[in-house]
């Protein structure tokens, strides 16, 4: 028992120590220093050395040498530059949105509401949205793969009885020449924004002209807890317009704050392991009674794939691209 102890610990060592050794590379790699080729090769000489020290040196003081380093990696990473709310932004992102919140009623600036002839041929349009939270009625939940797997996007869409439904989709804000790189953001080089739009621009860009795989899922959510949802959302969007802050793909993305602020408004439930690979969340809704389960899941998922219908309503005008691409989804009581 003693000798299977001993490696088990030297296996747990063993996986602490690439981490450690994988994390600081990246860190360095990812820094703010200003050439490639020098953060290329300072991270690989790093790792090098690091990998020299822990697994292949004979001298009893390198470890250590090598944990300080790590320690002096880490303490400088920290003191990288904060997020920034100015920069050259992609213009899908150009915006920070903001709400002004009146009792029962919102107004919410910087609304996305483009118009796209293709994935990058597009007319930038942001508007103002007025809505009343007392005609929010639900809450539907969209699953866009960038290709069908355990990763995917997730956000939101809420549900009102008298305007047309308003999306909010958290994301990275690149600058203009980047696009979404999921090793990089988790090392500070991305900000965070919540995108508000229009479903005819948030959907339909996925579907329509990124040719992106769109699942559209009915939550059984109670209009109390959708309208509390919608507050918590609100908050953070205004928090984001004065205090900026990085996206994390594990800490601050997507899914992970979905989840968090479904626990603010709400929800029971603990952590699962479908909140981070995220393409796997329709599952997780349907086994944890957030969806209508009438249907075996298969054929609600089957079911909950709008892209045909996103397509027919490519030109249609809100809501009427709304209502079309729930046309043909299972329905459930509101």
């Amino acid at each position: 028992m003693s000798k299977l102890l001993r490696w088990l610990i030297a296996a747990i060592k063993f996986v602490v120590e690439i981490l450690v050794v994988t994390w600081t590379t990246l860190a360095v790699y990812f820094s703010n220093l200003p050439w490639l080729p020098l953060r290329l090769g300072l991270a690989v000489a790093f790792a090098a050395f690091v990998i020299w020290a822990f697994w292949l040196s004979r001298r009893r003081g390198m470890p250590a040498v090598a944990i300080a380093l790590v320690l002096g990696i880490v303490a400088w990473w920290l003191t990288i530059a904060p997020p920034s709310g100015d920069r050259n932004w992609r213009p899908e992102v150009a915006v920070m949105p903001r709400a002004f919140i009146d009792g029962d009623h919102v107004r919410i600036t910087g609304v996305r509401n483009f118009d796209y002839r293709s994935r990058d041929d597009f007319t930038p349009h942001y508007e103002e949205r007025e809505v009343d939270l007392s005609h929010l009625t639900g809450l539907d939940f969209f699953v866009s793969y960038f290709m069908e797997g355990p990763v995917a996007h997730t956000f939101v869409s809420f549900i009102f009885d008298n305007a047309a439904p308003l999306s909010i989709s958290i994301e990275t804000r690149p600058e203009a020449g980047r696009g979404f790189e999921p090793v990089a953001s988790m090392f500070k080089q991305f900000e965070l924004i919540y995108v508000v739009g229009e479903e005819r621009d948030l959907v339909g860009v996925r579907a329509i002209h990124r040719r992106e795989p769109v699942y559209l899922y009915h939550l059984n959510t109670s209009r109390d807890d959708a309208r509390r949802l919608l507050r918590v959302y609100l908050a953070r969007i205004n928090e984001l317009a004065d205090r900026p802050e990085f996206y994390n793909l594990l800490t601050n993305s997507c899914t992970i704050n979905i989840i968090r602020y479904a626990n603010a408004a709400g929800r029971k439930g603990g952590f699962d392991i479908r909140h981070l690979f995220n393409g796997l969340i329709g599952s997780y809704l349907y086994y944890s009674g957030r969806l209508d389960t009438t249907l075996p899941f298969d054929e609600l998922r089957r079911r909950s794939l709008i892209n045909n219908d996103a397509d027919a309503a490519d030109s249609a005008p809100e809501p009427e691209f709304s209502e079309r691409i729930r046309a043909s989804l299972p329905t459930i009581a509101r």
